[in-house]
């Protein structure tokens, strides 16, 4: 064996075992959750840490979605329609705007550039109380249109597809053209099925978003009907005798459809971020 492939060797070991010890490190906590929602809470505060407990309770799984202090599954549903949502929307209104900024020729089309990058630079809290007055003067408090609506679209989601569309091959869409398509056609029949990794990328970034945010569902779904997941997780950390089991089992669940999504969606994520040239 010749010798100058041992550093070469070395060097991939290293860099296959650094590799593991990262994925144990970011497997820890789901590992956590998973082991602790399925024990009791003995064997959760039991000084003898055991890989897995003695009995695995899957029973935990009907306590939790059957406690009537705590609507789990409606949560979850609701979570469910406000990303899918918010996520099409800002998919839909991000990239028509982003696509009129970057191909369709107007004077002003700077100035509305410049505008919308404006209100990437105002901090959320400063926006908070305009939105919630606005949201209440509409009678949306406690409805799921007053955590849908605000978030149908983002500055930064037409920011991206902006700057997306302007390096998109020009000569499809003059082909299009040529064809006797106009700017909507050439968009829904050239430009959306040819930047599908890129939509994939930026859904589920959205996806992901939506479906952890917090405080604003906080403040709008004062109704137990329209609680979100993070929202229903909250009632744990608040109770004053907390059930751990559930605490951690109800953390799984939440988690559960991010990582489907992620999984289903992984190789179209992958695409669009090398496309769009993002850099870390």
């Amino acid at each position: 064996m010749p010798v100058g492939h041992s550093p070469s060797r070395l060097a991939s070991a290293l860099r296959y075992l650094a590799l593991s010890l990262a994925a144990l490190l970011f497997l820890l906590p789901f590992y956590l959750v998973v082991r602790n929602g399925l024990a009791t809470e003995s064997d959760i505060t039991s000084p003898e840490w055991t890989l897995f407990p003695g009995t695995v309770h899957w029973d935990n799984l009907g306590e939790l979605f059957g406690d009537q202090s705590v609507p789990m599954a409606s949560s979850l549903l609701n979570s469910l329609l406000v990303a899918v949502l918010q996520t099409a929307g800002q998919l839909v209104l991000g990239s028509l705007c982003g696509y009129g900024l970057a191909r369709i020729p107007y004077r002003h089309a700077n100035k509305v550039f410049y505008a919308v990058v404006a209100t990437l630079m105002i901090p959320a809290a400063v926006t908070f109380v305009p939105s919630f007055v606005l949201v209440s003067s509409l009678g949306w408090v406690s409805d799921l249109r007053g955590l849908i609506v605000p978030g149908l679209f983002a500055g930064i989601t037409a920011f991206l597809f902006r700057q997306y569309f302007l390096d998109f091959p020009r000569e499809l869409e003059e082909a299009a053209r040529i064809d006797g398509l106009g700017h909507w056609g050439a968009y829904w029949r050239i430009v959306v099925p040819n930047s599908k990794g890129f939509f994939a990328a930026v859904g589920v970034i959205q996806f992901i978003g939506s479906w952890n945010a917090f405080l604003w569902p906080l403040v709008i779904g004062q109704d137990e009907s329209t609680w979100t997941v993070q929202v229903a997780l909250s009632t744990f950390l608040t109770a004053q005798n907390i059930n751990l089991h559930e605490l951690f089992l109800a953390a799984a669940v939440s988690i559960a459809p991010l990582v489907l999504v992620f999984v289903v969606l992984q190789r179209h994520l992958v695409r669009g971020v090398t496309e769009s040239g993002i850099k870390g």
